[in-house]
């Protein structure tokens, strides 16, 4: 899918901005809709890259041996509220709530999230998005910086996130929703240019 240039995209000025509006932007519009503002979000970084892949490439196998659920990346547009649908990089759908897969999008909150900061994202990722997804339900949050070279753990607790493990350059961040899933820190950010 191509990215549609931002000067080629005409949004009408509003207040608050909903789903209607967001859905109708052309495919591979560079947004997402945040608190009902239209949030541009770049293009990933090559570290952001590298390390999504390196993420993917240890979820997918894992999760085809045991058949748990369904493992989407970006971009796929999750929605959980009129005037928030997100683009997190990496969300895992347990086969008990598939029924919140559709055709165009995800309709409701996934059961793990994975964002990977970037310095245009990293204030949504670590402040805003992360409030709503624990308030919808998302049950395990991970928080991934390559400029950091760390790992974050978060579990929904009464509507909230609380940290559970963090790792930096080192040491292994291991899943509650996908047990048995472990990460070496070392393995996803060695080699970063």
């Amino acid at each position: 899918m191509m990215a549609v240039p931002k000067e080629q995209i005409r949004i009408p000025p509003k207040e608050v901005y909903t789903y209607a509006d967001y859905a109708a932007l052309p495919e591979g519009a560079p947004y997402q809709l945040i608190g009902g503002r239209l949030v541009m979000t770049p293009a990933p970084s090559a570290h952001h890259q590298l390390v999504s892949i390196r993420l993917v490439e240890r979820l997918l196998p894992f999760n085809a041996l045991r058949r748990l659920g369904t493992i989407l990346y970006a971009p796929v547009d999750v929605y959980l509220a009129e005037t928030e649908t997100y683009q997190p990089d990496i969300i895992f759908i347990s086969n008990e709530r598939r029924n919140i897969l559709e055709a165009t999008r995800v309709n409701g909150a996934p059961d793990l999230v994975i964002e990977i900061l970037s310095p245009y994202t990293a204030y949504y990722d670590l402040r805003v998005k992360s409030r709503v997804y624990a308030r919808h339900g998302v049950r395990e949050y991970w928080v991934v910086d390559p400029m950091e070279r760390s790992v974050e753990l978060y579990a929904a607790r009464e509507g909230r996130f609380e940290l559970v493990s963090r790792v930096e350059e080192e040491g292994t961040v291991a899943s509650i929703v996908l047990e048995g899933f472990a990460v070496e820190a070392r393995e996803l950010f060695v080699d970063l240019p």
